[in-house]
């Protein structure tokens, strides 16, 4: 079995892969992981174009250390096998992650697996693309386990609140949750232990869902800090407005990184002197203390925030082509567009479903 690459994925921006502006625009928005979409936010008559647009967006951009992922359509569609061989025929090296949607079995990503270990082959690719999957749907909640173990490829599994929202006939809004007030506690709370669970058990990521109301800064805040609380590493984001606070979100602080610093410091000391327990700041600090601080210190070093530089299984950084003045060519426009991402369900202004 491979060895999965360590990423950051604090942050993953959903970007129409239609959209030439947008995918510009993503690249520079300091996201730990940008996925195109060829799924919810193409119309149907935008699909085939789509994936040339991202095979020049992964190829001609300068992505520094994003990872560049695709978000392919459903293995049920009539789409998804020639997005599998056209975006990673000609996106090759420069891509680094598929996202499959609507899984329900662990044989959903096997399928996939097999495609791309074929065309990794055919193509000489010598660095293995990874996977995420979404658990979106009824079925592929209650298999969360199995699919988070498929293959050694899944590097993360997504918890997708807008389809799974329609696949158990919940009573909820356009931001996937109902009224305040309507439900006591957390409503997706029981849903979101599941996934986080099947992803500490294959030893995966576990990535929280989109929040729709991208100009609510706060309630995105709110609704980040629940998921870093359990123990989600990251959070999908469907405009970049939403990235820094993902990014801030599910950064240790410095305060806390000196916390647990010093908490494995001491433990290790004790250790060396036959002590399995200690008392450090009037509480007593054992083995599962330990591992708590040995978590928040991997998780600032993925981030950079440890003070040592990020590890190079985050991305690489991609020289772009020159449009013969030496300076780097885009695929875009310089300023961020109003929507750079997307989410499950719904209709955007120029007509494409997500």
């Amino acid at each position: 079995m491979r060895r999965r690459p360590h990423r950051a994925r604090r942050s993953e921006l959903a970007t129409p892969a239609s959209n030439e502006s947008m995918c510009a625009a993503a690249a520079r928005s300091g996201a730990d992981l940008v996925f195109l979409d060829l799924e919810d936010a193409c119309a149907p008559s935008m699909k085939q174009a789509a994936r040339s647009i991202a095979v020049r967006a992964f190829t001609e951009l300068d992505w520094g250390r994003t990872t560049r992922a695709v978000r392919i359509n459903g293995l049920d569609t009539p789409w998804c096998h020639d997005d599998l061989i056209q975006v990673v025929t000609g996106a090759r090296d420069a891509l680094d992650v598929i996202i499959v949607p609507k899984a329900r079995s662990a044989r959903d990503v096997w399928w996939v697996d097999v495609l791309l270990t074929q065309l990794e082959s055919k193509l000489g690719l010598t660095r293995p693309i990874g996977l995420e999957i979404l658990i979106e749907e009824a079925e592929g909640l209650l298999a969360a386990a199995e699919i988070a173990k498929a293959s050694p490829r899944v590097e993360a599994i997504i918890f997708g609140v807008g389809d799974l929202s329609a696949a158990l006939h919940a009573r909820v809004g356009g931001n996937f949750r109902p009224a305040p007030g309507a439900y006591p506690g957390d409503f997706w709370h029981f849903a979101r232990v599941q996934v986080l669970a099947a992803a500490r058990a294959a030893g995966v990521d576990a990535i929280d869902s989109p929040y729709p109301d991208y100009a609510d800064g706060d309630g995105y805040r709110a609704d980040a800090t629940q998921a870093a609380l359990l123990g989600f590493d990251g959070k999908w984001a469907i405009h970049p407005s939403q990235v820094p606070i993902a990014n801030e979100v599910f950064t240790p602080t410095p305060a806390e990184v000196a916390h647990a610093r010093a908490l494995v410091d001491g433990y290790r000391a004790a250790q060396r002197d036959g002590v399995g327990a200690l008392g450090q700041g009037g509480q007593l600090v054992d083995a599962g203390h330990l591992r708590l601080a040995e978590n928040i210190l991997r998780t600032a070093e993925l981030a950079g925030t440890d003070g040592a530089p990020p590890p190079r299984g985050i991305g690489r950084i991609h020289s772009s082509p020159t449009d013969g003045s030496g300076r780097r060519s885009t695929a875009g426009g310089d300023d961020l567009p109003a929507h750079a991402g997307n989410t499950d369900r719904t209709t955007r202004p120029e007509g494409g479903e997500q």
